[in-house]
């Protein structure tokens, strides 16, 4: 049960992609006084034990949430995956959470995208918890300009490259690739061009020490496969 001095702060769970955006959003609502992070809510392929489209391995998810001090609530999904399996899923998860965490609210690192977030107010209308985005609307080329300045270090694990160019498949997010992106490319990914793994920065007690492994391309997508440090890249089956 929540403290007498924690009672009036929304008990918030964070929607955690294992990226950038959910990483930069923990660390903005942690600054915030009306409310507190009390877990980590994250996807997973059943089948490959992975981040659905991040392609992140759950061991390391698991790292990120035990540096961030938070539970992981893991939400498992076939493949392929139609939305109603995909909804009843959520709101099971969500429903643990509300019982084991006392969590009303759920945040989401979103940015612009109206549909999306049509979509996540109305799945939420009958659930009883509180959406909350608290990256959107912010312009996404200062966004990006300003994770990197503060701290927050990310690979690239996944690129669409009908969008960007394969090569730039397990790059470090900083100002290097900033500037590298073509111009029709949207700074932080928000139109699915890229996805990230975020393994250090202010939202982190330390880093998550990470190896690249190797490179596949897999149902139209390019994926850099991150490993534990310590583990040796092998080929996938």
């Amino acid at each position: 049960m929540p403290s007498a001095s924690s009672a009036v702060r929304a008990r918030t769970l964070l929607a955690w992609s294992s990226g950038k955006d959910s990483a930069w959003s923990l660390h903005l609502l942690r600054q915030r006084s009306d409310l507190e992070v009390v877990g980590l809510l994250t996807t997973f392929n059943q089948s490959a034990d992975r981040v659905a489209m991040h392609a992140v391995r759950r061991q390391l998810v698991k790292s990120q949430a035990r540096s961030a001090g938070l539970p992981l609530i893991p939400v498992w999904l076939p493949w392929p995956c139609s939305n109603a399996i995909y909804e009843v899923a959520i709101q099971r998860a969500l429903r643990r959470a509300s019982e084991e965490l006392d969590a009303t609210h759920i945040a989401f690192g979103d940015l612009f995208l109206e549909d999306v977030r049509a979509y996540r107010e109305k799945q939420l209308a009958q659930t009883g918890f509180t959406p909350i985005f608290p990256i959107w609307g912010l312009p996404t080329d200062r966004l990006a300009r300003e994770m990197v300045d503060n701290g927050l270090k990310a690979h690239l694990t996944c690129v669409d490259p009908r969008q960007l160019s394969r090569e730039f498949a397990g790059r470090r997010f900083d100002h290097e690739l900033l500037q590298a992106l073509p111009e029709t490319v949207d700074p932080c990914g928000e139109r699915g061009e890229f996805h990230t793994f975020a393994f250090e920065g202010p939202m982190f007690s330390a880093p998550i020490p990470v190896a690249t492994g190797v490179i596949i391309e897999r149902d139209g997508f390019v994926f850099m496969d991150l490993l534990p440090k310590h583990q040796q890249a092998v080929p996938e089956p």
